[in-house]
């Protein structure tokens, strides 16, 4: 009997993108894994730094973010519970940038190695995490949009309700709104604003009925009407599941762990 999966919500968001198996799922759960709780702004990972474990956000919120050599942030990303927070640093051996806890974050912390070890002897697994970083890739293309061609309530329209439809896609509900613990100045670093124009754009968004708002609790009156405004088209998120016919095909047949490891390019020294 399979044991109660220690990294399900994890294996909850991979099996959204790809069909895992039973296997895969006793696979993740055999990781060697150890839990910690990450403060406020606290770092999950730094720039510069060589990672060595890979982190998973089991609650709360985590960002993405690079500093100008001036000192000015930009974030790049926001992760929910589920989010590999490292997985681009699986295979390169210095990080690119930062990542910190947005409030209080649950964490669970995994040798690279064993991860890389899974992760690439099981095709399922492998497909997983190569479409995850894609829909990752896929999100980030259309902030460097949001931030470039959308004026400021509908920059931060938009990224509202990628935060909603993501949360909802997590299962969790949004019908009485979210709570997202982000200061109006880290709203402005993650949509190219100053903390003024954030706090202006945020009046007009609720002058206008697309936003209603209870400290940092986020509530849409009219959704439809906020995506529609926003110009926030859920596809760049690929929610459903990604299909591979090779890769399933491989999976039913039964291919050893040794064929598939092989197949994506790992040899047994």
């Amino acid at each position: 009997m399979l044991k109660p999966i220690l990294l399900q919500v994890l294996f909850d968001k991979l099996d959204r993108l790809v069909d895992l198996g039973e296997h895969d799922k006793a696979a993740l759960s055999a990781l060697p894994q150890h839990h910690k709780t990450i403060p406020t702004g606290g770092y999950i990972v730094r720039e510069g730094t060589k990672p060595d474990y890979c982190a998973i956000l089991l609650q709360g919120y985590a960002i993405r973010q690079k500093l100008s050599a001036d000192g000015k942030r930009q974030i790049l990303a926001i992760q929910i519970a589920g989010d590999p927070l490292d997985a681009q640093h699986m295979f390169l051996d210095c990080a690119d940038h930062t990542v910190q806890a947005l409030g209080e974050a649950r964490v669970a912390i995994i040798p690279r190695h064993a991860l890389q070890t899974v992760v690439m002897s099981r095709p399922a697994l492998t497909h997983a995490f190569a479409v995850n970083g894609q829909v990752d890739a896929s999100i980030f293309r259309e902030w460097l949009l949001n931030i470039g061609r959308r004026d400021a309530r509908k920059r931060l329209a938009h990224l509202f309700c990628e935060i909603a439809v993501r949360l909802e896609a997590n299962g969790q509900s949004t019908t009485d709104g979210f709570y997202l613990p982000m200061s109006q100045e880290e709203l402005g670093d993650a949509t190219s604003l100053t903390s003024v124009h954030v706090n202006r754009s945020l009046r007009i968004l609720e002058d206008e009925g697309f936003i209603a708002r209870n400290g940092r609790t986020i509530r849409f009156p009219d959704k439809a009407a906020t995506m529609k405004m926003a110009g926030f088209d859920p596809r760049y998120l690929h929610l459903g599941r990604q299909s591979d016919a090779v890769i399933a095909e491989s999976v039913q047949n039964g291919e050893s762990s040794r064929g598939a490891g092989d197949r994506y390019g790992r040899s047994d020294a």
